[in-house]
């Protein structure tokens, strides 16, 4: 391809999925060394430490500065708003715990693969939020009779499949003014200011959304009187089985469960090791479309299933739930499964939901572990 005729296709190529024998590239390596995924052992905690949330960045981590950083609320508005982090942090706050997961978690496991950031399961973290109600910003502005969406428009600018574009999402009005739907402007993270990666000094947080509708670095609210069309609407963040169908939206995020590692780790594969008998197996699951109700575990990747204790938080609705059961472990090569089931019936599929941009893939996590005696003779080192 030639690159010096200065057109954006040149260094910005179409979507694609990578060939039946192509290996992970060195664009997908580059992707996957700037974003991080959540390390699994860390669903130990109720709400993840901001270093080990998972992080995903489209472009840039924009230079921002908190002292001169304002938000406009304006469009279809009765009485536009032109706001400083000081006059938000005026306004009555609430903090809301929310799980968040990046649409694409699980796309590296897809058959064939969409080339894009190559996410394994780790693409999931939860933090408690502190902020404005985005529908008390929308009240004081005032909605006119036919505003229809709100669009959120971030600092971060880049190009993506030949468009140049900040990044910008929608809401249907009815989503983004609800009371109910905890949408916030947040300003803050596990109690301190937003870090740079997720979104300082301001961000929104819609709960039990995937993560492409979160804007980071959030800088205008504007009300639209028709659906907004943009990339990250209509070009992005599609269900599509082929190249040029319209395809389904990406929006509430599909049930999911996770197991935390058992025993401990081979170093380059990740295959667990464990001891003969009573293992204690533990996670978190979680659903944009309702609570979740049921988390099954199998021994021998899904023929036998067997029922963990679901533990919710009904302080904390947007929130994962913890689980935990006991496996009593006997010698070989085991392949532990987990899946977790909603209060809308929604079930994760044994077999990957495919699409063309590997959205929404909550297909059941499968483990590796050896159930291994211990060595005769090994003991622990002598302490001089």
């Amino acid at each position: 391809m030639d690159r010096s005729s200065g057109d954006l296709g040149a260094v910005s190529g179409p979507a694609r999925v990578a060939g039946p024998d192509e290996g992970i590239g060195a664009d997908e390596l580059a992707l996957a060394t700037r974003n991080h995924g959540l390390p699994l052992e860390a669903l130990r905690y109720d709400v993840t430490p901001p270093g080990l949330h998972y992080v995903l960045v489209h472009y840039d981590i924009p230079d921002t500065d908190a002292e001169d950083w304002r938000l406009t609320v304006g469009g279809r508005v009765l009485r536009p708003l032109d706001l400083d982090l000081d006059a938000l942090r005026d306004l009555p706050a609430v903090t809301r715990r929310v799980t968040l997961e990046c649409a694409g978690n699980g796309r590296a496991r897809l058959t064939p693969r969409p080339v894009s950031q190559p996410w394994l399961d780790g693409a999931v973290s939860t933090a408690e939020w502190t902020g404005v109600p985005l529908a008390a910003l929308l009240d004081a502005a005032g909605a006119a009779e036919d505003a229809v969406e709100a669009v959120f428009t971030g600092a971060d600018h880049g190009v993506e499949r030949g468009v140049e574009q900040d990044y910008r999402r929608s809401l249907p009005l009815a989503t983004a003014a609800d009371p109910g739907r905890d949408v916030l402007v947040a300003y803050a993270m596990n109690g301190a200011p937003l870090p740079p990666q997720h979104g300082s000094p301001l961000r929104l947080v819609v709960p039990g959304w995937y993560g492409m509708a979160h804007v980071k670095w959030l800088r205008e609210i504007t009300l639209t009187a028709t659906p907004y069309t943009g990339f990250q609407q209509t070009s992005a963040y599609r269900l599509r089985q082929e190249p040029g169908e319209p395809g389904d939206p990406v929006t509430l995020i599909a049930p999911r469960a996770l197991m935390s590692p058992p025993g401990f780790p081979d170093f380059m594969t990740r295959a667990r090791v464990v001891r003969p008998g009573p293992v204690p197996l533990t996670g978190r699951a979680w659903s944009g479309h309702g609570p979740v109700v049921c988390v099954e575990v199998s021994e021998d990747g899904g023929a036998a299933w067997t029922d963990a204790e679901v533990v919710p938080d009904p302080a904390h609705p947007w929130a994962w739930a913890a689980w935990h059961t006991t496996w009593t472990a006997t010698p070989g090569l085991r392949h532990l499964t987990v899946r977790a089931t909603d209060a809308t019936g929604r079930v994760q599929p044994l077999a990957a939901p495919w699409n063309r941009g590997g959205f929404a893939n909550n297909l059941v996590q499968r483990v590796e572990v050896l159930c291994a005696p211990e060595p005769e003779g090994q003991g622990r080192p002598a302490t001089p």
